[in-house]
């Protein structure tokens, strides 16, 4: 029931987004309460976190150094190049580069095992790139953004850790030291994820609810350009580097969904309600397109198991 809810995430923003979109006023008001619900979710991601994961990376590292050097320096350069090709304002420029700055998000980690991908391998990227990205996220939102605006890396940088590392790291030594508890309350975590990513969600379409008109499709255009431009990117890069199928399409996922709520976050908190549009577009788009693509690779790999499966179990021929 919960996993059936969960796989329907694409269909539940879109329907929150319109309601909130029609009746503003409730979740306007619970602007202040972004900040908090983004870090629940940060927290409920290290409760996931085990030391295998830690070992996983030690081990092959290979892989998720690949994927996570391609997510920091792919995504960022795409949002910037998309928002000066469409001409986006400062402030939405800065909501793309925010994004594209941001780590891998937690839903990249639901859509690589609906595509039977190497959920082991997504894993290890979202929690590497979630730890690197406290430090390259403001660095690289100071460098792309010191001709558009002032931006205080410092402050950003502190916020980051309150709102990512320190309940990612609380999570984890829940986890440590509470499995028994963190493992009850661990299948609950994907469908408390996406109840809170729906409340972000909503509060910033409602937030923009007067703009959305004005600036709604052209930042949805940006939005798609740059999560189909990542997934691409991500997918074939890593190949050049001599990875296999799997672990390509596994990073090509993890570098096209980046954490849009912490940049919705981030913009809402240091810039503006406008700058945290292309985050709220991409929280659904992103799924939408994942979502897709999990269900095409899925598919494609059942194929090829059951074909593999036949060939192991026909007689040799006479």
């Amino acid at each position: 029931m919960l996993t059936r809810f969960n796989s329907l995430f694409p269909l539940w923003a879109l329907l929150i987004s319109l309601i909130a979109f029609i009746a503003n006023a409730p979740f306007a008001a619970l602007s202040g309460a972004i900040v908090p619900l983004l870090s629940c979710v940060m927290f409920m991601m290290g409760l996931t976190l085990t030391k295998e994961d830690v070992a996983r990376i030690a081990k092959d590292p290979k892989p998720v150094l690949i994927g996570v050097v391609l997510q920091f320096l792919l995504m960022p350069i795409l949002a910037l190049t998309f928002s000066k090709m469409l001409q986006l304002s400062n402030q939405l420029t800065i909501g793309m580069v925010l994004v594209g700055s941001c780590a891998g998000g937690t839903a990249s980690n639901v859509v690589c095992y609906l595509a039977k991908g190497d959920v082991a391998l997504s894993i290890s990227m979202t929690m590497v790139s979630t730890i690197v990205g406290v430090i390259a996220t403001p660095l690289l939102c100071s460098f792309y953004l010191s001709a558009t605006i002032s931006v205080d890396t410092w402050a950003l940088l502190l916020s980051i850790v309150q709102m990512v590392f320190i309940p990612v790291m609380l999570g984890f030594t829940c986890k440590y030291f509470l499995e028994g508890a963190a493992q009850v309350v661990e299948p609950l975590i994907p469908t408390l994820s996406v109840l809170l990513i729906l409340l972000i969600i909503a509060i910033v379409v409602a937030l923009n609810a007067e703009r959305l008109l004005d600036v709604g499709l052209i930042t949805l255009i940006a939005v798609v350009l740059h999560n189909i431009s990542g997934l691409a990117g991500g997918f074939y890069v890593s190949r050049l580097f001599g990875l296999d199928i799997k672990q390509s399409q596994t990073i090509a996922i993890e570098v096209g969904m980046q954490n849009s709520g912490l940049g919705v976050a981030l913009a809402t908190q240091f810039f503006s309600a406008t700058a945290a549009l292309p985050g709220a577009l991409f929280s659904v788009w992103h799924n939408i397109s994942g979502s897709l693509l999990a269900s095409l690779w899925g598919r494609k790999r059942t194929s090829l198991e059951y074909i593999l499966r036949d060939q192991e179990s026909s007689p040799p021929p006479e």
